[in-house]
This record gives structure tokens, sequence and C-alpha cells, in this order.
């Protein structure tokens, strides 16, 4: 599992990081005035400054994009006590998890106010531990698509006044066109608003910038079923037809087993199949996909996007991008294209962190060959299976086989 940013420890006083509402500086608490009053420069969006009350702290707009710029920003102030305002609550998809990662706990103090989706479910009648929440703040849109569901409902963090038109369009695309859209704009101010619609019929013009929607989810008749468990229909991929089959791609990536968290490295990508279906597992899962031709390098990233997890990395041959850079350990590797060329196996096993896990499947007898030398070598599990599926045969069924496949499945040791 990918570990946090390292943390460095942050001499003085602890940054102050206050969650601010729409309702200003008249919604926060005592205690949280008092330490703003005590900072000597405060950072945040134009925005959140700009509803505190009048001081002596410098204030100082986040430059764009933030991330690169924080620790030069934060050591060119390092002497000054330290405010930072957010909305809402900042360890929620905000700037205080991110410098909790950077500083530690133990260089904050931490302000919260009730979450955008808090206010959201308090205003809708759900309930808050069960409603999902996908942020599309500086993220793609498309990420969304793998919390559809018939039925589901889920908050979705907007990047600004067009988002909702954007997602009512996605939602059409996708066979969720009847679904019920609520986008609730500031939210605890005095101006908060809300309009409604079915995503297919969405015709509001933008609104306010600063909004969460609402989705209830309701699936169009016969629009395809695309859930998180591994397995989607072949018809989900587009591609030149090399492809790992559901029934197989179902069985190998329950073999790899992902956990929230973790790397994947897809050897042989193809139409990015693995990688995808690993990724959908959970918002966490992050994955390399390695495939030596252009076109079908492209075709991936249609895939990827298409199914809701467009942050697949998409490389090149793998032993050229071996020699050409340093890549992290991954938690699992597999195998399903390269079986037979020199060297392939060997350096994929010898970059798999101890303790992850390999998955290797085979379709020829030359391919087949090596998962034994492998298993041989490395120990694991090895099985075999065969699909049949039913097609017609004039005004019958018949059982049609597609080919076997062989798998390998091995732990490198954790020593």
């Amino acid at each position: 599992m990918a570990p946090d940013a390292a943390v460095t420890a942050r001499p003085g006083a602890p940054i102050v990081v206050v969650g601010i509402g729409a309702d200003g500086w008249s919604g926060l608490g005592q205690a949280a005035r008092t330490a703003l009053g005590e900072c000597e420069v405060v950072f945040g969006s134009p925005r959140q400054l700009a509803l505190l009350a009048t001081g002596a702290a410098e204030r100082v707009a986040w430059p764009s994009p933030l991330l690169p710029a924080l620790d030069t920003l934060f050591a060119r102030y390092a002497a000054h006590r330290i405010g930072v305002v957010a909305s809402g609550d900042p360890m929620f998809f905000g700037i205080g998890a991110t410098l909790a990662r950077r500083f530690g706990a133990a260089a904050l103090r931490v302000f919260p106010q009730p979450s955008s989706a808090s206010l959201a479910c308090a205003r809708l009648g759900w309930p808050l531990a069960q409603t999902p929440v996908v942020s599309v703040v500086a993220r793609p849109l498309p990420t969304v698509l793998p919390e559809l569901a018939d039925g589901h409902r889920l908050l979705v963090l907007s990047e600004d006044e067009t988002t909702p038109a954007l997602l009512a369009r996605l939602l059409s695309e996708h066979g969720f066109g009847p679904s019920r859209l609520t986008v609730l704009e500031q939210l605890g101010g005095p101006t908060e608003n809300r309009r409604t619609g079915s995503a297919a019929d969405w015709s509001h013009p933008p609104g306010d910038p600063l909004n969460v929607i609402a989705v209830t989810c309701v699936a169009a008749a016969g629009s395809r079923r695309d859930t998180r468990m591994p397995g989607l229909a072949d018809t989900a991929f587009a591609g030149d037809g090399q492809l790992t089959k559901a029934e197989v791609r179902a069985l190998t990536v329950t073999a790899l087993a992902p956990a929230p968290g973790e790397l994947l490295w897809d050897v042989g990508g193809g139409s990015g199949s693995i990688a995808i279906e690993w990724c959908r597992t959970h918002s966490r899962c992050r994955a390399v996909t390695f495939e030596r031709l252009p076109e079908r390098r492209a075709q991936i990233a249609v895939n990827a996007t298409s199914l809701g997890v467009p942050g697949i990395t998409i490389r090149g041959e793998v032993r050229s991008e071996f020699a050409d850079m340093e890549l992290p350990a991954p938690d699992a590797i597999f195998l399903g294209g390269g079986l037979t060329q020199d060297g392939v196996f060997d350096q994929c096993w010898d970059r798999l962190r101890p303790g992850g896990r390999f998955v290797a499947n085979a379709v020829t007898a030359e391919s087949e060959a090596r998962l034994l030398e492998w298993a041989r070598r490395h120990g694991g599990a090895l099985r075999k299976f065969q699909i049949y599926r039913g097609e017609p045969l004039g005004g019958f069924t018949a059982w049609r086989p597609q080919l076997p496949v062989a798998q390998w499945v091995a732990a490198k040791p954790a020593g």
C-alpha cells in the first residue's frame, strides 16, 4: 500500500486551521475566532478570506497550482503565527488533510464546521453514513461513474457552477438520464438555494459556483449494468479484441486481491480491462498498465475514462520502461502478455514488493510451460479453467468453448 507523504516537523506555534461556512464570520465559535485573531498571516481562497472580520493579520490567497507551492509558502512565513481558512470541515476533502500529511497532526489546531455533505444530508433527510461522496474538485468528472447504480444515492462536490449541467450530460450518456438531480447552493448561508430536475431534461442555467449535487440514480430501461464487482460485460471495453474475457477477468482480479490504496502493474495491457477492473473496486486503487502498441495505449485511455477510472497510468513496452525510469514498487502484478519474452518475468518479480501478489495467465502451450517453471521456483498455486458460453445452433443452443486458461498465483516472500 502506498505510504502517506513524508511528515516534516514544523517548529513554532501550531497552524490554526479553521473551517468557515457560507454564513461567514458570524457562524464561527468564539474559540475559532480567538485563534484566528492571534494569527499574523492567514491563508485561504479569496472567497474564504473575504468572509473574515477585519483584523491585523496579513491575508494571503492560495497560489495556483497550490500543492507545488505549499512548501515554499510555509517556509516564507515560518517565523509567523499562521492561520488557514477552509470551507466547512477542513479534513473533508480539504486542505486540513493535506497539511496533516505534510506536517503531522501535532502541528495543526483544527476547528471544523459542518461539511457540505453534512449540510446536504440534513436538508434532504439522507443518512450521512450511508451516502457516498465523490469530489470532482480538481478531479475528472468521470470519476463519478463507478458509483452509479439503479436506486443508489450519492453526493457530488462540484468544481464550479458548470458542474451540474456537465454531470447531467454524463449521466445521460451512460444510461442514467432518468436520474434526479438536486443542486444545493450556498449551504448554510443567507442565500441558500436549491434546483431540481432529471439529468436527461436538465435545463437550468449555471448558478452559484459553491454547490453540492445530490443524485438519486435511476437507470434507463435496457442500459448496461456496470458494478464495482469484477467481471464487467465484454462490451464495456472497446478495442481490437485483445481482451481478457469477463469470466476469466473476474477470476483474475479476485486472485490479485485488490485493497484500498494498492498499486497494480498490468503487463500487456491490451484493452486495459484488468487495470480498469482493479481500479473500479475502490476509488483509492491505482494501476500502471504497460502496452507496447500505441493504438492500444490510446484505446486503454478511452476505456479508462468511459468506465470512470481516468487516473490509470499508461506506459509503453515494459522492458523499455524499466530501462528509462524508476517506478514505485507495486503491491500486485498481473502478467497477461510477454510471458515468453526473455527477462520480462524476472524483472517484474524483482520489482514486486515483498509480500506482494503475482498472477499470470497463459493460453498457449509455450506460455503455460513458463507458468510451470515459475511455480517450481517460487511456489504458489496453479489452476486451469475453461469457459463455455451458450450460443444458438439452428433452433437449439450449443455450448461454445473459449480457449482454456492456465493461471499461476503466487506471493513474494515478505522476508
